[in-house]
């Protein structure tokens, strides 16, 4: 079987719109949530989020470029060219590249933007390119036609583990010998009206702040943003003598198959130990796990028992949407940079604005400040409404 190596990764998000600023604001434990700053935010209830403040598409995108692209796709290809360009992918790939992109709701503004004028102002027509600028697989086609990608492209949607499942179908095409490199990960531009009132309806999203694993915990907080990763086939990088950063160990899913909405540990469990499996790994080779951590109460007890059935020795454990926010479709690209920055630099993102720790979450969760631990194996979850757990194994280059 084919050996799967991370070769480029890319990011816009709320704590900064590159890598490097992205593992600085890791280290430093910084929050990217603050005030919603979009059009009726004032009609809300809840009206906090993980913003891409000071975005300007113009900075990125050529004028004719624009009417086609929704902000996710935006996201999605400002990633992915940072992704590529630390790669330092060569160009022909041809057939042999692909993209697999997570996301849960697409061009949700352009949908919002459409509605208003529509149903708001009146208006009898909408622009041709609306379908174009709101279908999910928007983002992954624009970046395989940007980078000249031929062979699979497809866009994956399942709430919360959408980029999970992305980059671990992403594997297994470069396993299966379908392609030599695939760009992967997941990008969400959640957060404008419409897309928070709906949320609020659930009455899961927190007040004032996100609190994984801590006691007096009231929700989560939607986030906006892109991960991208390359993955490459190990002989095809090391080839063309291209840096690797981390190993994708292995990959698994499952589904609860109990519940729409309440999680269960045993199938989030189950997820893990074949994830480890897939990879060859032991439970006692994991030094970090980035846990889905929503910081709702229900979510957080769930997990927390999951890996004290897996671990008999919990390994550190952190939740880094406190900083990013819950990018629903997004958020395992995000969470697996977090994971290169431990395999890469030794440094363990923290778990910020833990107010006390919860007995029913028993575990190391590397509160307020990184943590510098040597970490040769490590693991990324992903547990979706709908009952479905993603989860990827990463190991040291």
């Amino acid at each position: 079987m084919r050996r799967v190596v991370v070769t480029g990764v890319g990011t816009v998000n709320a704590l900064a719109k590159d890598v490097p600023g992205t593992f600085r604001a890791f280290r430093e434990g910084r929050c990217g949530i603050g005030p919603l700053g979009f059009r009726d935010a004032d009609r809300l209830s809840v009206r906090i989020g993980a913003e891409v403040r000071g975005w300007r598409p113009e900075d990125h995108f050529a004028a004719g470029e624009l009417p086609l692209l929704d902000r996710v796709t935006q996201y999605a290809l400002v990633a992915g060219s940072e992704a590529v360009a630390m790669a330092e992918l060569p160009g022909g790939l041809g057939a042999r590249g692909g993209v697999i992109l997570g996301t849960a709701a697409g061009g949700i503004q352009t949908w919002e933007d459409n509605y208003r004028a529509v149903f708001q102002e009146g208006r009898n027509r909408v622009s041709p390119l609306v379908v174009p600028r709101l279908m999910h697989n928007a983002p992954a086609s624009h970046l395989s036609i940007r980078h000249g990608l031929t062979g699979p492209v497809l866009s994956v949607s399942s709430a919360c583990a959408s980029a999970n499942h992305a980059m671990g179908l992403a594997l297994q095409q470069i396993r299966l010998g379908a392609a030599d490199v695939m760009l992967t990960g997941g990008a969400e531009a959640m957060l404008c009206f419409g897309g928070i009132k709906a949320w609020e309806g659930l009455r899961v999203l927190a007040p004032d702040a996100c609190r994984p694993f801590s006691l007096g915990r009231k929700g989560m907080v939607i986030g906006d943003g892109a991960g991208v990763l390359v993955f490459e086939a190990e002989e095809h990088a090391r080839a063309r003598g291209a840096r690797i950063l981390a190993e994708v160990a292995g990959f698994a899913m499952t589904s609860d198959a109990r519940d729409i909405v309440a999680p269960t540990p045993e199938g989030a469990a189950e997820a893990m130990r074949a994830a480890l499996a897939d990879g060859g790994l032991a439970a006692e080779d994991v030094g970090y796990i980035n846990a889905h951590g929503t910081g709702t109460l229900a979510n957080d007890r769930a997990e927390a028992a999951a890996i004290r059935a897996v671990f008999p020795q919990p390994p550190p454990v952190s939740s880094t949407k406190a900083m990013h926010g819950h990018a629903i479709g997004a958020t395992g690209a995000l969470e697996a940079l977090a994971v290169i920055l431990a395999l890469t630099e030794g440094i363990l993102p923290p778990t910020i604005g833990l107010q006390a720790p919860d007995p029913d979450c028993d575990l190391d969760v590397v509160a307020h400040v990184a943590r510098p631990v040597r970490v040769t194996a490590a693991l990324s979850n992903a547990f979706a409404f709908g009952g479905l757990n993603a989860v990827l194994a990463f190991r040291q280059a």
